[in-house]
This record gives C-alpha cells, sequence and structure tokens, in this order.
C-alpha cells in the first residue's frame, strides 16, 4: 500500500474531519452500488452477512481518514485484515472477478463523495486530484491485497482437495477394498460422487513423468500420476477418456474394463497386464489400449506359465522337427483348427499350393493322431499355438 499511503500524507489531516459525518452515507451508496453491478453480492448484502461487509467498507474508508497526512504509520496489520476478507471470500463461494469488482465500484462512489464534499469545502483542484489518485490507488492495492489472500486460500483448498482425492484412489484400489462407508467418507471428503461401475487406467511409468503435464482431464476423473504406478479411475470412460490419446501428452495407458466399485483393483490388474502385453510386443503398440478389444490375448496370457506349460506339453509332437518345419507345420495347423475349411482355402491363405497343405495335413495327423478328433484337446492346440505365434512371430 505504498503509493495510496504517500499520497494520503500528502493531504491535510484537518481535511478529515469534514469528511467523517459522510462516512454512512458512503457506505450505503457503495453497497447499493455493488449489490446493483455485481450479482454475486446481491443475495449476500440482502442477508444477516451484510453487516459483515458493512463493517469491511466503513473500516476501508476510516482507514483512509485516520491517515490523512501521516507519512509514518504502518499498515502491516490492515494489510492481513485484507487477506483474511479474500481468503473469506474464496471460502464463501464468490469469483475472484467479483472481490476485485467490487472495489472498483466501491472506489468510484468514493471518488463521488469525495469531490463533491471537497468542492463544498473549496478545496483546491490539486487538492481533489491528489484526493482522486489516491482513491484509486488505494482501491488497486486493497483488490490486490484481497486477490493475493484469496488466491492462496484457493491454493491451499486445491492442495487440500488433491490430497483427499489421492487418498481416495488408494482406498478404491486397495485389495481388499475398505468398507463402502468408508468409501463414502472419503469421497464426500474429496467432493466426488460414488459411482457403482468404474474402469481404472494404467499409465506406463516413465523416467520423466513429474515433468510430464498431466491428461487434460475432468475433475470426475480421479488421478494419480506422482506414484511409481501412475494411474486413473473413472465411471464414464466413453465419455471421460473420449479423447485421452490426444490429451496424454506422451502418456501410454490401457484402459481396463469396467466392474463395481469394490473391484476396480482387478480392473487396473488387467490394465496394467495389457501395458506388459503392449511393452514386450504382445499387443499392437498405441498411445491408448482397451482391454475390452483385446480380450483374447489377455486371456492367452493372464497365466504365463500356464499358457507355456499348455504350448510345451501340447506341441511335443512337433519337438523333433527343424524350426523351417515346425513352423510351417505350425502354421498350417493353426490354420486348419482355426477355419476347419479345405484344402484350397487353407492354401490360398498360406499362400501354398493344395497339394502341399495336403502332405501337411497327413504329415500332422500322423503327429497328433486321435489329439485332432477330440474338442477340447483340438482347443487346447488352438490356444498353444497361438500362444507360440505371439511370443515366437515369424521374421
Amino acid at each position: 500500500m505504498r503509493l495510496a499511503s504517500r499520497l494520503w500524507s500528502t493531504i491535510p489531516k484537518e481535511f478529515a474531519r469534514p469528511f467523517r459525518p459522510h462516512v454512512g452515507r458512503m457506505t450505503a451508496d457503495m453497497i447499493q452500488e455493488i449489490r446493483r453491478a455485481v450479482p454475486e453480492y446481491e443475495a449476500l448484502l440482502g442477508s444477516e452477512h451484510e453487516a459483515v461487509i458493512v463493517e469491511a467498507i466503513e473500516k476501508a474508508i476510516l482507514y483512509c481518514i485516520d491517515h490523512l497526512g501521516d507519512p509514518k504509520f504502518r499498515s502491516d496489520e490492515w494489510a492481513s485484515y485484507l487477506r483474511h476478507r479474500g481468503m473469506v471470500e474464496f471460502h464463501e463461494g464468490r469469483s475472484a472477478n467479483a472481490l476485485q469488482t467490487a472495489y472498483r465500484v466501491g472506489g468510484k462512489v468514493a471518488w463521488r463523495h469525495v469531490s463533491a464534499v471537497g468542492q463544498s469545502m473549496g478545496a483546491p483542484p490539486e487538492l481533489l486530484f491528489t484526493a482522486a489518485e489516491a482513491i484509486f490507488a488505494y482501491v488497486e492495492e486493497l483488490s490486490a491485497l484481497a486477490v493475493d489472500g484469496y488466491t492462496e486460500a484457493q491454493r491451499r483448498a486445491a492442495g487440500s482437495r488433491e490430497r483427499r482425492r489421492r487418498r481416495l484412489l488408494e482406498l478404491i484400489l486397495a485389495d481388499p477394498p475398505p468398507s463402502r462407508r468408508v468409501l463414502l467418507q472419503h469421497a464426500e471428503a474429496a467432493r466426488w460422487t460414488v459411482p457403482e461401475t468404474v474402469v481404472a487406467v494404467a499409465l506406463e511409468p516413465r523416467g520423466d513423468q513429474h515433468t510430464l503435464s498431466p491428461p487434460a482431464l475432468t475433475a470426475e476423473v480421479l488421478v494419480d500420476l506422482e506414484g511409481e504406478l501412475p494411474c486413473l479411475v473413472t465411471a464414464d470412460p466413453e465419455r471421460h477418456l473420449r479423447d485421452l490419446a490426444r490429451n496424454l501428452n506422451g502418456w501410454r495407458a490401457a484402459v481396463g474394463l469396467p466392474v463395481p466399485l469394490a473391484e476396480a483393483a482387478i480392473s487396473l490388474r488387467g490394465a496394467r497386464r495389457a501395458l506388459r502385453l503392449v511393452q514386450r510386443d504382445l499387443l499392437p503398440d498405441r498411445p491408448v489400449t482397451w482391454c475390452a478389444d483385446e480380450l483374447p490375448t489377455l486371456c492367452l496370457f493372464a497365466d504365463e506359465f500356464l499358457i507355456g506349460e499348455l504350448a510345451r506339453r501340447c506341441l511335443t509332437p512337433l519337438d523333433d522337427l527343424t524350426p523351417k518345419q515346425r513352423r510351417r507345420l505350425a502354421d498350417t495347423l493353426l490354420a486348419w483348427l482355426s477355419s476347419r475349411r479345405n484344402a484350397l482355402e487353407i492354401a490360398a491363405d498360406l499362400d501354398v499350393h493344395p497339394q502341399t497343405v495336403r502332405y501337411r495335413l497327413h504329415q500332422l495327423e500322423r503327429l497328433f493322431g486321435d489329439q485332432l478328433t477330440d474338442p477340447d484337446q483340438r482347443l487346447a492346440l488352438e490356444l498353444a499355438l497361438r500362444a507360440e505365434r505371439l511370443l515366437h512371430p515369424h521374421p
């Protein structure tokens, strides 16, 4: 408040006394103009809270009057009061723009009164010019201090809310999860509406993740980008994640399957498994992998020990072949198991002569025998062959 204070100190102290009788009228006019100009204050100024606003305005006016002609006064206490008023405005839900507009309106009303009273007293124009400059400098400084308090309260609230939201996300993804009552309590504190079903999204950890911009997501999405295994949780993936690929800013993600809220950890496990398969080139490398589109491969590799053991046991008849012979017979067997089409169609798919297909099928009958006529064995063979193709793709 340096500029306004210097200006007030140049106005002679004897001008304070004639202005004091006008404080009440000036305050009432400011209230009226603020109600007209700022809709957010209209209801407030017509309620029991109006007395608090009136007191704040009167203090601001009297602060000037009391320090006319005083170059040595300190304003620390007054500055703290203004910052506190800014914090109150934030916590009561009004906007910073409304706060600044109210100060500007008050300044215009103040100048109107000061000009009228000064002229009636015969104050010299130079003095009125100084008073005008002081009023508008004062308004700007009052506004800046109040907005400073408003912004500080906003920052603290944002940090507190983010902590609550991260804690809520931890609880939702806990295995086993806490009771629904506990989740509801934390959701209320985090201002998050509890849905019946959710989808978890796994984000690929990165060494530079703390420097990346977070995805542009709505407040309805719970986010943890700080942990070793960053993730999201949302109740409406179709709406909230529609533009996820465009908004990722360098992240790679896998979207899990919809599950009841209490099973969110299961959705996240599936999403993380999908990310691992992408990293190993077992799933296509895309910015966003939707687990719902990759269920066969996810099922196939849900337990790699078991699928590996299945492949080892089922494909034992091919072990004595050369790598080239094994690959050819495996391709032919998979084509036959997948389609049960005739040799002509299989030959077209494999780009070989039909007679070559018939020869290979005879070889397979000798190697696998009755396994090719048993439905359960055929299913096991197809799973084993698909896993082997993914794990060992042809060059």
